[in-house]
């Protein structure tokens, strides 16, 4: 249960969570009615998104969508950029930096760039699509990030993610719970993906996931999982040959300091202590965290402190943008630093892969509903 405990917290909070759900009610009911209007555009627009606060795997299935469909279309990418320094639209170039444009954006910026994906950050989803057309008239897809509750555009394609460890239906609305609209806004989704689904499902999990959700015939409920790659330097022109990070030689004798700063760490660690041989330590920080010279010297303190035959700092793919970048790294770990990269896995549930799914909703200009 991702709602919180306790007495107290639920005579606080829980009465916020009802004036919320009600201001969220009442926005949604004016899109519904045509009193905030929508903009649809003439090209398909695939929105990925969540109705939780927290990390369910945005960004990976927004890679995922463009890595399974850039053969096909040529692709943009509109995301918010959170947390970056800049305002209005900021088109991702070969000079942007994660401070420009937001961590994740940056990282989709370094992984498509070369297949002519084209990457932008704007406040205004509507002004953001607008602005990429004009500078691209080419594009004939465009994947909106994090953008479920972004109704100005009217997507024709929403796919909306719900953790298989904190299911939507087990949650409350903001700020009792996690919820930013109630379980029932899924009725908007075109597809449902349970992601950071555990290795061992059976066909009986997956028969009770999809009654328990109860979707519509016309809605698909699909199932992923993280996938993770074999790691990465964090600074390749740093690395030392003699002490390469290679998981198959570790032993317990060996030390990995994992450093996270993601919404839900446990998966990441999870592999590390099932997949490594070596003695895991954690450092962990909070989501989006912007490292400072004291967290660098923190972990430097903690890396010197531990102990092995070889030790090494890893952390995911995601704080890698912000770690690699930062100018405060301490020059002493650079050549035992790495960075695991994920690829998102659909599991065979019965259903159709992702990609024949969208390319289907695609060619109907969305779901029946439309």
């Amino acid at each position: 249960m991702a709602r919180r405990k306790g007495l107290i917290p639920f005579l606080i909070l829980y009465p916020l969570s009802l004036l919320y759900g009600l201001g969220v009610a009442v926005r949604n009911m004016m899109f519904d009615k045509g009193i905030l209007k929508q903009r649809k555009f003439n090209i398909p627009v695939i929105a990925v998104g969540n109705l939780t606060v927290g990390g369910a795997g945005k960004t990976p299935h927004s890679e995922h969508i463009i890595e399974i469909l850039k053969g096909e279309y040529r692709i943009g990418l509109l995301s918010r950029g959170y947390k970056r320094n800049t305002k209005g639209f900021v088109l991702a170039g070969a000079n942007s930096r994660p401070q420009d444009i937001g961590d994740e954006p940056y990282q989709m910026y370094r992984k498509f760039s070369h297949d002519g994906v084209m990457v932008a950050v704007c406040e205004s989803r509507v002004k953001g699509i607008e602005t990429m057309l004009e500078l691209n008239p080419t594009l004939n897809l465009i994947v909106l990030d994090d953008a479920f509750q972004h109704r100005y555009v009217k997507p024709t394609v929403s796919v909306v993610l719900t953790e298989h460890s904190r299911p939507v239906y087990n949650d409350s609305l903001l700020p009792y719970g996690r919820l930013r609209e109630p379980a029932r806004a899924l009725d908007r989704a075109d597809v449902v993906v349970m992601t950071k689904c555990p290795d061992e499902m059976k066909p009986v999990d997956f028969r009770i996931f999809k009654e328990t959700f109860n979707l519509f015939p016309f809605q698909k409920l699909l199932f992923t999982r993280y996938k993770y790659l074999l790691p990465k330097a964090l600074f390749p022109e740093n690395v030392i040959p003699e002490s390469t990070l290679d998981m198959g030689c570790l032993t317990r004798e060996d030390t990995l300091l994992a450093v996270t700063g993601v919404a839900n760490p446990r998966p990441f660690i999870r592999y590390l202590r099932s997949h490594y041989k070596a003695k895991v330590k954690i450092l962990r920080f909070e989501d989006h965290h912007n490292f400072t010279n004291s967290d660098m010297q923190s972990i430097l303190r903690k890396y010197n402190n531990m102990e092995g035959r070889h030790r090494y700092v890893v952390t995911t793919e995601k704080d890698a943008v912000r770690l690699a970048n930062n100018p405060y790294f301490p020059p002493q770990l650079r050549g035992f630093a790495y960075y695991i990269p994920i690829a998102v896995e659909q599991i065979q549930s019965g259903d159709p892969p992702l990609a024949n799914i969208l390319r289907q909703l695609i060619r109907n200009q969305g779901s029946i509903r439309s």
